[in-house]
């Protein structure tokens, strides 16, 4: 019997809070022989700054990844990876690290080290549910005994008031950035003949899917030369939380079938960081169905590709795209369930985008290379580094 077919049964056999915690204990006893590492490690020097992200291997630019870790990756060229010889332990909510992170920080804080925690968002009910509050209260910890906070957005920073409680210490917000001197504009049109929309990052939730189909459906009344290209794994959870991505993926062309949309849908699956740019160019804007998301770095590298953005108008994507570089649908925000954007109204603001694509993509890329470039992002991240070691 295979360790998957083990697990799964596992999970079906053992309540859900209790199977984390279990999970959380192994993970930590797996990596308490790095942990120990640690505590003997020498220092480097006081003036020099070492980093640690809570992950032994942070992978490359070739290597799939997706959330926090890209963070990770765009700051090791600057902050090489320093499991052992650290003074600024450094980790992000949306990528919490194996072995325990409460563990790693109570480490870090025995040797006298820094701790920097960047915020994302929060657990909820409709996202997390049944574990949502044992996710906070492990977040609400770091967030109060880290030495500074990054949080990603003004909506991170309201969303940790309510389910975190308030910070006293040093924080500030700080946005997801990214390298737009790589993420540019296609040179020409990728699809003259076509208008090509753009599903990204991971669809972990199957709301996204079917509403972003919905628009489709809708736009093809009056555009018939629409396609929708759908990237990341198709993984969202069923019956008890289980994940099997071979039924969702069913699932999701079962409903591409019904919908009447075979021709027009391209699943292209996961990409890395170095194949992002190619992707983002055979796309005329990016279609963002998801609710609440607090502040998808997804949207930032598509604006820096000349994408404008159609969203819904919750979270902090709002604070991203601004007035010009996209048209936010009005949403109805609620953490107990996930309402989805009104598909129409999201189909209407594709098409005023379609007419005025050229002006709408030049604000877009502008915007990304004004606000999010990620030169002045590692900038300040070394200053509050080299503060917190005076």
């Amino acid at each position: 019997m295979s360790s998957n077919v083990v697990r799964a049964l596992l999970k079906r056999l053992i309540p859900i809070a209790i199977g984390r915690r279990l999970n959380r204990l192994m993970l930590a006893l797996c990596a308490l022989p790095r942990d120990v590492a640690i505590l003997w490690a020498a220092s480097p020097a006081k003036a020099e700054v070492g980093v640690y992200y809570g992950y032994h291997y942070i992978p490359g630019p070739h290597e799939n990844v997706h959330g926090g870790l890209t963070k990770f990756q765009c700051m090791q060229d600057v902050f090489p990876n320093s499991p052992t010889r650290f003074n600024i332990l450094y980790m992000v909510s949306s990528e919490i690290p194996p072995g325990g992170e409460l563990q790693k920080a109570w480490l870090a804080r025995i040797k006298r080290k820094r701790v920097v925690w960047n915020q994302n968002g929060v657990a909820y009910p409709e996202w997390a549910d049944p574990g949502w509050k044992q996710i906070n209260s492990r977040m609400a910890t770091l967030l109060r005994e880290a030495d500074y906070v990054f949080y990603q957005s003004h909506f991170c920073k309201l969303s940790a008031d309510e389910f975190l409680g308030e910070r006293n210490g040093p924080s500030e917000i700080l946005y997801n950035a990214v390298d737009t001197c790589t993420l540019t504009p296609a040179d020409s049109d990728p699809s003259p003949r076509d208008l090509v929309l753009l599903l990204g990052g991971t669809q972990d939730q199957y709301y996204r899917l079917a509403c972003a189909l919905e628009v489709v459906s809708h736009i093809v009344e009056h555009r018939p030369d629409v396609q929708l290209l759908v990237t990341g794994r198709l993984c969202w959870p069923h019956e008890n939380g289980i994940h099997d991505q071979a039924r969702c993926e069913g699932q999701a062309h079962e409903l591409v079938k019904r919908v009447g949309l075979e021709n027009r849908v391209n699943f292209l699956g996961p990409y890395t960081q170095v194949e992002a740019p190619s992707i983002f160019r055979r796309a005329h804007l990016l279609l963002h169905t998801k609710v609440n998301d607090p502040c998808p770095r997804l949207v930032v590298e598509a604006m820096a590709c000349g994408l404008p953005v159609v969203y819904s108008r919750s979270g902090g994507v709002p604070e991203l795209v601004g007035d010009d570089a996209g048209i936010g649908v009005q949403a109805e925000v609620s953490w107990e369930r996930h309402i989805p954007p009104d598909s129409k109204a999201m189909a209407q603001a594709v098409l005023m985008i379609a007419e005025k694509r050229k002006q709408f993509a030049e604000a877009a890329r502008q915007r990304a290379v004004e606000k999010f470039d990620l030169k002045p992002w590692i900038q300040r991240h070394r200053e509050v580094f080299e503060s917190l070691l005076r």
